[in-house]
């Protein structure tokens, strides 16, 4: 770990400048709003080791894969969303020398993500080579409420000299993707023109042609006082930047407003961008850095009425999952379903920013609970859109009869993931997405969603699973072999224990959401059957057979789930016996030794247990816990909150405790050393998951909310919000009492603790704890 932050409530502050925690940070204080986001790179200039990345949602690029060995079925690219030309730049220079922390002497540095607001501050004091010393004070956003707009704040105060200070605020399009595949730039640029007190820069993709266009306005302000100073205008090939000069004195303080508007071709017509970015710039400039700042911080107050996590007499934990709701919101807002939640959101570029299969099994819970039901309802239409794209998927891997494969990695719908064990093989990641059908309609009651967009869906996915299996012989069962659990320390196992669970699963779920359609909308019902040529009673009856005949290896001694085929043949040796140095094992072993070992990177038989919860007893759940939890390296973002929800399950809250601070200070304090690559955004909504599913024990069964909380020892109190079928329920918990606030919608009947409770519109009800 690497545990450089001081603690507090609502924002995360580093003291001191370390240039080798620079890149971490970066990552730690990104700033986002749904359309862009950017890592907390410096405005100045700075030569030392950053990775300067600003990346607008939706827009990516093809990136030829590179392997080693070609393979039949490998995807010809890998998408990754494009380090987008830089608009926060302003090099300053005091008396001619360039101000950059890499080269001067820094002082009392503070950096600070103000979370409550949304805003990103920084202050220190620079001495420059000639001794002269100036204060910095910096603070900038990403609004909200227009989200093509950014606004920086960026003071400089001469402290012991009178002397020539200079801003040239810029735009940069010579930019580059740290993780492209061959070292490739991948925009070319089209428009580069700079005027008095603006600029504009238009760059395009080199393949699919998306367009960005980027307009700067600034003003400059003496002690509060506007400066009219003309400046020096540069236009280069990709470059276009303002330079303005004045004198300073001692005490002087000398201000740039800057303001952007950032477009891309997928709100904007190309011939009419330019105009649209000069409009969106100037409205900005017009309207003025103070009252943007104002209705952005009005609008995240309103984010986080609903989506708060309030702990109290835990400043650690409080911090912790204030960040990662932060993170969450900032990344996806739900208002355009042609997006999706990227694992590194907008902080870095490992993972391409493109789709997995976190959405659906860690995000979904989060928007469902903190959000209108239809930014949920996007993230699934998103996925209905792609359906044909998942069944050419699967053909090309030789499945017939409209059976769809849904990408391990996507933007498209098109698989461009290109390592075999995970492309052809880590298949469970088809039964989150039919999963995230059920949760969203168990939570919203919008059955109507299975005729409009979901039915079509869950049959391609069940037919994919039909012929995914095999009859063995030798078992007299169906057996699926060749695949990757969610643990990818293993490849190419045979009958993963979750992806065979999850795959029956989908078709029983499947024939549910068929007669529900086929009793309340006939007619769909009739179209959907004809569209997809439905042989009904041969499929189903191949289905049942499944169903009814699917093979799971069990240990007979001790009833435990067994990942896979053969797992206990593995030395079974507990992760509390490795040597530290070598965790994470990813970063110190072949990858030999990892699949030979019996080490598990994160849930994965657990994973079932806590999707399918219902279909156990405690005692089933807390042997299978018990087993596996020791083995488990958590050394995947995904792993610590699925265990910390089951260990609250089983009563061990110590151990609930422990998991729920590894998941959500993971970035924070960097348990895995790899937070310098970008922030782990869709884990982040499974460390919400672990309050809430854990802590606060919330499920939904039968149709009605239960609740049975359990509150660790660190706490004196923590509550939280949840949206549930029109109701907005706000949930308290101490050590003494359970109380719950109807705070919209109707009456609700729900169960707290052991008892069905109905609490009434705008009442609520408190019981005290025994």
């Amino acid at each position: 770990m690497n545990e450089y932050l001081k603690y507090d409530e609502w924002c995360i502050i580093e003291e001191g400048f370390k240039p080798e925690n620079h890149r971490a940070s970066e990552s730690i204080f990104s700033l986002g709003n749904g359309n862009m986001g950017q890592r907390a790179m410096f405005e100045e200039t700075y030569s030392g080791k950053t990775l300067q990345g600003t990346y607008i949602a939706g827009v990516y690029y093809p990136d030829k894969t590179r392997v080693g060995w070609w393979k039949n079925g490998y995807p010809e690219y890998f998408a990754k969303v494009l380090n987008a030309p830089n608009w926060i730049g302003i090099d300053v220079k005091i008396n001619g020398e360039m101000l950059d922390l890499a080269k001067c002497k820094v002082s009392e540095f503070v950096r600070t993500l103000n979370m409550q607001e949304g805003v990103l501050m920084r202050s220190f004091v620079a001495e420059m080579s000639n001794g002269n010393q100036i204060k910095v004070d910096t603070k900038r956003f990403l609004s909200i409420v227009t989200s093509e707009v950014g606004a920086i704040r960026y003071s400089v105060t001469a402290l012991n000299f009178d002397g020539k200070i200079s801003f040239n605020p810029y735009l940069d399009a010579d930019v580059a993707n740290e993780d492209s595949n061959y070292d490739e730039k991948f925009w070319d640029v089209l428009l580069c023109k700079s005027g008095k007190g603006e600029a504009i820069i238009t760059a395009k993709t080199k393949k699919l042609d998306f367009h960005v266009c980027i307009g700067m306005k600034y003003d400059v302000y003496k002690d509060g006082q506007k400066q009219e100073l003309a400046p020096s205008v540069i236009e280069e090939a990709k470059y276009v930047s303002n330079t303005v000069e004045s004198d300073i004195r001692k005490g002087e303080e000398f201000t740039i407003y800057k303001y952007a508007g950032v477009l891309s071709s997928l709100n904007h017509n190309k011939e009419e961008i330019q105009a649209d970015a000069q409009n969106v710039v100037a409205e900005a400039c017009n309207k003025g850095y103070d009252a943007l700042l104002n209705e952005h911080v009005a609008a995240w107050a309103d984010k986080w009425a609903n989506s708060d996590i309030t702990i109290e007499g835990d400043v650690a934990a409080q911090q912790a999952i204030r960040f990662n709701i932060f993170q969450l919101n900032q990344t996806y807002t739900g208002e355009d379903e042609r997006l999706n939640i990227g694992p590194k959101g907008f902080t870095g570029e490992k993972y391409g920013g493109s789709t997995y299969w976190d959405t659906e099994a860690y995000c979904v819970p989060f928007y469902l609970s903190t959000s209108k039901p239809e930014v949920t309802r996007n993230l699934l239409i998103y996925r209905h859109k792609q359906l044909q794209k998942a069944i050419e998927n699967a053909e090309k891997l030789g499945f017939t009869n409209g059976a769809a494969l849904y990408p391990m990695v996507t933007m498209n719908g098109e698989e461009c993931h290109n390592e075999w064990e995970i492309t052809f093989e880590e298949i469970h990641r088809n039964g989150a997405i039919a999963f995230a059908i059920y949760n969203y309609i168990r939570h919203t009651d919008d059955k109507d969603y299975l005729a409009e967009f979901g039915l079509d869906v869950l049959i391609g996915i069940s037919r994919f699973w039909s012929q995914r299996v095999n009859y063995s012989e030798a078992k007299k069962k169906y057996v699926m072999l060749g695949v990757t659990g969610p643990n990818e320390y293993e490849n190419n196992i045979n009958n993963n224990w979750y992806t065979s669970t999850i795959a029956n699963w989908c078709m029983e779920y499947t024939q549910e959401a068929m007669a529900h359609v086929k009793e309340t909308n006939s007619g769909r019902f009739a179209e959907i059957m004809d569209n997809l040529k439905f042989d009904f009673e041969k499929e189903i009856a191949k289905w049942n057979d499944i169903i009814d005949n699917m093979y799971y290896p069990v240990d007979e001694e001790t009833g435990v789930f067994l990942q896979q085929d053969g797992y206990l043949d593995k030395e079974q040796i507990l992760a509390a016996d490795l040597d530290p140095k070598v965790r994470p094992i990813n970063q110190h072993w072949s990858w030999d030794r990892i699949l030979r070992s019996c080490f598990i990177k994160q849930a994965d038989v657990l994973q079932g247990v806590y999707l399918f919860e219902d279909q156990f007893d405690e005692e089933t759940i807390k042997k299978n816990y018990q087993f596996y939890e020791p083995r488990t390296l958590h050394e995947s973002s995904l792993s610590p909150c699925i265990h910390s929800i089951l260990a609250s399950k089983i009563g061990d809250i110590e151990g609930a405790y422990d998991l729920y601070l590894r998941t959500s200070r993971l970035d924070i304090d960097d348990y895995n050393h790899e937070v310098h690559e970008g922030l782990h955004i869709t884990s982040m909504a499974g460390t919400w998951m672990s309050i809430v599913e854990g802590f606060g024990g919330m499920r939904v069964s039968n149709g009605q909310l239960i609740f049975k909380p359990l509150i660790p020892k660190e706490w004196k109190s923590y509550s939280f919000k949840v949206r549930f079928r029109g109701n907005l329920l706000n949930v308290r918990v101490s050590a003494d009492e359970v109380g719950v606030i109807n705070e919209e919608g109707e009456d609700i009947s729900l169960f707290l603790i052991d008892d069905e409770y109905v609490i009434e519109k705008n009442s609520s009800l408190v019981i005290e704890r025994a």
